[in-house]
């Protein structure tokens, strides 16, 4: 489990995260929601070691991360999917997806069969450059790129954004494959409330730098969830 306890963290004199706590437990999907610069992807930050945090601390299957380098908590096995997906443009899908070896021991570094079976379209590609595919494709990619690392948490941020509706679903059902093999923690930032209402098992709502809702998504009260979502 991810554990998030009492974070504060500051841009300067800005206090961005007020004493945030969030879980992420394996097998279910942690759904943190939010409208855009109330620290969702701050939180994100600190949770990979991006931004140091002045306060609070960050466990991650019973050891304490806060104070690790980022590359260390990869090892440790959290995976990240940006938002904008940030793939290699010049790189071509497959060394796109060997990117993910890095944070592997050498015996381990090759592509599970499974990212192919979840997107199909990556292997029929492997010789194009990440720059000419689709945005569709290129979330692919980045989804399969961090899977490479063979993540037991997965956090992505934002992967609807831009996406056609039939990649949205696909998207959805991969989600869904993976936290139901139970041996994976997977946290999503949304903005899209039925994207995230339908994935989640548990959620989480920031507003000007705190969780201001939260709870199993059986108790959510759309209501009050979208207060916090419309501008």
């Amino acid at each position: 489990m991810l554990t998030v306890d009492n974070v504060h963290l500051y841009y300067g004199a800005s206090h961005a995260l007020r004493g945030v706590s969030l879980a992420a437990p394996k097998g279910k999907v942690t759904c943190l929601l939010g409208r855009n610069g109330v620290g969702k992807t701050s939180l994100l930050r600190a949770v990979l070691g991006m931004e140091p945090i002045r306060k609070g601390s960050i466990g991650w299957e019973g050891a304490e991360i806060a104070k690790l380098p980022t590359y260390e908590r990869a090892r440790r096995g959290i995976g990240f999917v940006p938002q904008g997906r940030e793939i290699f443009p010049r790189l071509t899908v497959l060394e796109n997806l060997q990117t993910g070896f890095a944070t592997l021991p050498a015996k381990t570094r090759s592509i599970p069969e499974e990212i192919f079976e979840l997107f199909p379209v990556l292997k029929d590609m492997l010789k194009r450059r990440g720059g000419d595919l689709s945005g569709g494709q290129q979330q692919q990619l980045a989804i399969g790129r961090a899977l490479v690392t063979r993540p037991r948490l997965l956090i992505l941020d934002e992967p609807t954004e831009g996406i056609q509706p039939s990649i949205i679903k696909l998207i959805e059902e991969v989600i869904r494959r993976l936290a139901a093999r139970g041996d994976m923690a997977i946290l999503l930032v949304e903005q899209y409330f039925e994207f995230a209402r339908d994935l989640a098992d548990r959620y989480a709502v920031m507003d000007r730098g705190e969780i201001v809702l939260a709870g199993e998504a059986g108790d959510m009260v759309e209501s009050e969830v979208r207060k916090h979502l419309t501008v």
